[in-house]
């Protein structure tokens, strides 16, 4: 735990889930949106790396799909966390095939994921909060970029 220089509290790597934080219903239902997400990308991800032609792409895609999982499992808490409840996640997304239409899908996604997980973090007012989806948005920039680095190698 550290403090800011406020004299609060906070958990810059992810949600300690200590205390409950005065819930926003926009928040609430962004950040069940960011779990219905990250629970698609899981699902669509195990697909995708089966279908990678290469042992590099499999094992990067196998990466990216382990930082999803770590998120989705963050999420859920803090969602636990603010409404007492667990998360009911839904599939957003059907997968799209073959590869290169599945690569150039994530790429895409994990663009718009990124500013989304940034108005998130803009529209928390808790800290823990706020350094989680900030991170998160990191994570998905840098996963964008492997994706665009596999449609530059496909052509």
């Amino acid at each position: 735990m550290y403090r800011n220089q406020y004299g609060y509290t906070y958990n810059p790597y992810g949600y300690d889930g200590f205390f409950r934080v005065q819930s926003d219903q926009s928040l609430i239902t962004d950040i069940e949106e960011a779990i219905n997400g990250e629970y698609s990308a899981i699902t669509c991800y195990k697909q995708l790396a089966d279908l990678a032609p290469t042992q590099e792409e499999r094992q990067q895609i196998y990466e990216i799909r382990q930082d999803e999982i770590r998120h989705y499992e963050v999420f859920s808490n803090i969602y636990k966390q603010l409404t007492g409840k667990q998360p009911a996640p839904q599939i957003k997304d059907l997968c799209v095939n073959p590869y290169k239409k599945g690569v150039e899908s994530s790429f895409l996604d994990e663009q718009k994921t990124t500013v989304f997980y940034y108005e998130i973090e803009r529209k928390a007012q808790d800290l823990s909060i706020k350094e989680t989806f900030r991170q998160a948005a990191a994570d998905e920039q840098n996963h964008a970029l492997w994706f665009l680095y596999f449609l530059h190698a496909r052509g």
